[in-house]
C-alpha cells in the first residue's frame, strides 16, 4: 500500500510550530514501524513546499530527500504564507499521483491542499483529510471568515463531501460533523514527542512556594493572552509568570504595553523561543501550564507539559479538554475573565491535585500517546478506507 502525504509545510520548516513536527511524526512511524508491515507493508512519501515561514528551506527542488527515513520531495511556492501556491508540485502531483492508493492531505485553506485534494479527485485516488484545527468554526469565523464561506459553499463543501477525514479529538470530529457529512471519519491522537525515558530517583514532592505558571505556545491572538493578563491582577495568591514564544514583532509589544497597563509586569518573564530540547526543562521548573486560546484541535504542548509532571489549566476550546477532564490531569475552564481566573485561584490552592499530577501524570500520558499503539491505530484506518472502503 502506498500512501501520499500532502502539506505544505515539512520539518526542518520548526517555524511554523507543532503542525509540522506532529505530521512529520506520524510519517516516520508510518515508514519505520513494524506495527504497520503485515502481509503488506505500507509505504509513504510526501510531497510539500520549501516553506519556511518568510525564508525558504535549501532543498533541490523535486529531488527526493530521505528525512528521519521518510522520502520527501520539496518543490518551489510563487506565493508565502498563507497561500503557498506552487504550480511545481500540482504538474508533478497530476503526473504521479495514481502511483498512490491513498492520498492524505494535512489542513485546508491553502493553495497546496485545495489543488492537490482537486487532481487527487480528478485522477479518482480517495482522499483523506486531517483538517488539523482549519475547518473549525473558529477558522470560519476569524481571518478571512467571509471569503472562506463564500468558497466553502461553492467549491468546498464540494470536494470535502466525498472525502474521508482523521480527526485527533473529539472536539474536532464535532466540528466537521457540524459543518458536512464526510464518507467516514477517525478520531485518532496526534503523535507527541515526549521526553526521553531515564533512570532516576522517585518523584518527590514539589514545594509550590512561588506559583510559577508556564505559557508555552505561538505568541498570536488565537492564543488568549490578552485574557490570561487581564485575568491576573485580580489574584491575590503568590504568582509568577513566563512567556515562552515567539510572535510578531507588534503584537508581542502591545502584550507588553498591556501587562505595564495593569501593572503586572514586574512579575512576567519574556523569555522569547525555547527550542526543543530546553522546553521540557522549563515545564519541570514550573507548576502550572495554562493555554487559554480561543481554538485548538489539539495542542501538543499540553501532553508535553503534562509528560514532565507539570499540570495543565485549558480552555474548553482547545481540543484536549476532554482528555484533561476524563484523566483529571489539571483544570478546564470557560474562555471568560472570571472563568480564568477562577480556575487559577482553585488550582493554585488545590496542592494535594497538583502534586497528585506530579507524581502520575507521566506514566499516564505515556500509555496513552505511545507510538506503538497510535501507529496501530493509524495502519488500521489506511487499511480500512483502502481496502474496505
Amino acid at each position: 500500500m502506498k500512501i501520499l502525504t500532502i502539506t505544505a509545510s515539512y520539518k526542518p520548516a520548526y517555524t511554523y510550530g507543532g503542525p509540522v513536527m506532529s505530521v512529520a511524526k506520524l510519517c516516520e512511524n508510518i515508514s519505520t514501524s513494524p506495527a504497520c508491515t503485515g502481509t503488506e507493508k505500507i509505504e509513504g512519501e510526501v510531497y510539500t513546499t520549501l516553506a519556511n515561514g518568510d525564508k525558504e528551506l535549501s532543498f533541490k527542488e523535486r529531488e527526493q530527500q530521505l528525512i528521519e527515513g521518510v522520502p520527501v520531495r520539496f518543490f518551489k511556492r510563487l506565493t508565502k504564507d498563507h497561500s503557498h501556491f506552487s504550480p511545481s508540485l500540482y504538474c508533478y502531483l497530476w503526473k504521479t499521483v495514481k502511483d498512490f492508493d491513498l492520498v492524505h492531505i494535512h489542513a485546508w485553506w491553502n493553495l497546496v491542499t485545495v489543488i492537490s485534494c482537486i487532481i487527487a479527485k480528478m485522477k479518482g485516488v480517495k482522499v483523506l483529510i486531517s483538517p488539523r484545527g482549519t475547518l473549525s468554526s473558529y477558522s470560519f469565523d476569524n481571518r478571512s471568515g467571509i471569503l472562506k464561506r463564500m468558497f466553502h459553499k461553492l467549491v468546498g463543501s464540494h470536494l470535502l463531501k466525498d472525502c474521508f477525514f482523521h480527526v485527533t479529538t473529539e472536539k474536532e470530529k464535532r466540528d466537521i460533523i457540524n459543518l458536512l457529512s464526510p464518507l467516514g471519519i477517525w478520531t485518532i491522537s496526534n503523535f507527541v514527542r515526549l521526553p526521553p525515558t531515564t533512570e532516576q530517583a522517585p518523584i518527590t514532592p514539589r514545594s509550590f512556594d512561588t506559583n510559577k505558571i508556564l505559557f508555552l505556545s505561538r505568541i498570536e491572538e488565537k492564543k488568549g493572552l490578552e485574557l490570561l493578563l487581564e485575568a491576573l491582577p485580580g489574584l491575590n495568591e503568590k504568582w509568577q509568570l513566563s512567556i515562552a514564544g515567539s510572535g510578531r514583532e507588534k503584537y508581542v509589544k502591545s502584550l507588553k504595553v498591556l501587562s505595564e497597563r495593569l501593572e503586572i509586569s514586574a512579575k512576567i518573564n519574556w523569555m522569547g523561543h525555547v527550542d526543543n530540547v530546553l522546553k521540557f526543562e522549563v515545564m519541570r521548573q514550573h507548576d502550572l501550564l495554562i493555554l487559554p486560546s480561543f481554538d485548538e484541535n489539539f495542542a501538543n504542548v499540553v501532553i508535553e507539559c503534562l509528560s514532565t509532571g507539570t499540570p495543565v489549566i485549558i480552555t474548553e476550546n482547545v481540543g484536549l479538554s476532554d482528555y484533561v477532564k476524563s484523566r483529571d490531569l489539571g483544570w478546564v475552564c470557560s474562555r471568560t475573565r472570571k472563568s480564568l481566573a477562577d480556575t487559577l485561584k482553585q488550582a493554585i490552592n488545590n496542592l494535594e491535585k497538583r502534586q497528585r499530577i506530579h507524581q502520575c501524570a507521566e506514566s499516564i500520558v505515556r500509555k496513552d500517546f505511545s507510538d506503538k499503539h497510535l501507529t496501530a491505530k493509524y495502519c488500521g484506518m489506511y487499511n480500512e478506507i483502502v481496502y474496505h472502503l
